[in-house]
């Protein structure tokens, strides 16, 4: 198995702060993508947190035997142990988040979405085996062969007006409370973590982004951005993806990363 990544973090146009943050370890077959929350930098503390927490488990569980690592929370047999490492991740960000608040009060109401995606060892029958996390409005993509699909489903107020075919997409993009997340890390109690089996082929493009790329850019434009090829180049295709952000006015942060399976 062989993949190439890139990824680029841009404030935005309206925004002093970048509140995102992200973490690429593709030597562990791990990347990552939070989007913090909170005013007084408090968010960008968040999403830095979260992302030292995550990436930092995911490091030093990787290529441990399950016998060999002790579990906070014990391994669920429903999700294997890829799928333990990821959730025991986002909960011990989760704790770390909380910890935090309590040594600085002025934190608190500080939270972060996060989108990850993980390629588990081992490879097959023609594909490599992923499993995506996500919790909040964070995104991941998957693009093949010319169509590009979502592997995330928001955890939005708006996503669930939605489904409930209450509001349509082009009313959603603008309403009020388009920004409002059901579901973050945010200390207290464990954070609901959806996690998502996907099977990646050799050609294949997985995209993490922060909402201030998929609020602004509708899915077909961004879905003939990641289809750019060889000669353009994954950082490219990167800066594309946040100049098309800012052409849209760059309300927020963006963030972008981009991973490509090579070969199989």
């Amino acid at each position: 198995m062989h993949v190439i990544s890139q990824a680029l973090t841009h404030p935005g146009l309206r925004r002093d702060a970048n509140e995102d943050s992200y973490a690429s370890s593709p030597d562990i077959g791990f990347w990552l993508v939070c989007d913090g929350m909170g005013g007084h930098a408090a968010g960008e503390v968040a999403s830095r947190v979260a992302v030292d927490a995550i990436d930092g488990f995911m490091r030093d569980s990787d290529g441990v035997a399950a016998h060999d690592i002790t579990w906070p929370y014990g391994i669920d047999v429903n999700l294997g142990v890829p799928g333990t490492r990821l959730m025991t991740a986002f909960r011990l960000a989760n704790r770390a988040l909380d910890a935090r608040i309590m040594d600085d009060p002025t934190l608190r109401g500080m939270a972060t979405t996060a989108v990850a995606v993980l390629l588990q060892p081992g490879e097959g029958d023609g594909y490599v085996p992923a499993l995506v996390a996500h919790v909040g409005d964070s995104r991941a993509y998957l693009w093949r062969q010319g169509h590009l699909s979502r592997l995330t489903r928001d955890h939005s107020w708006i996503e669930e007006q939605k489904a409930a075919g209450l509001l349509g997409e082009d009313e959603a993009r603008s309403h009020p409370w388009r920004n409002l997340v059901t579901r973050a890390l945010i200390g207290g109690g464990d954070p609901l973590v959806e996690i998502t089996p996907a099977a990646l082929e050799r050609g294949d493009r997985v995209l993490l982004c922060s909402d201030g790329l998929s609020s602004v850019v509708v899915d077909d434009v961004v879905a003939d951005i990641v289809s750019r090829r060889p000669e353009d180049g994954l950082e490219n295709v990167c800066q594309m993806l946040v100049d098309a952000a800012n052409a849209g006015g760059g309300p927020d942060n963006i963030t972008v990363v981009l991973i490509e399976v090579d070969e199989v």
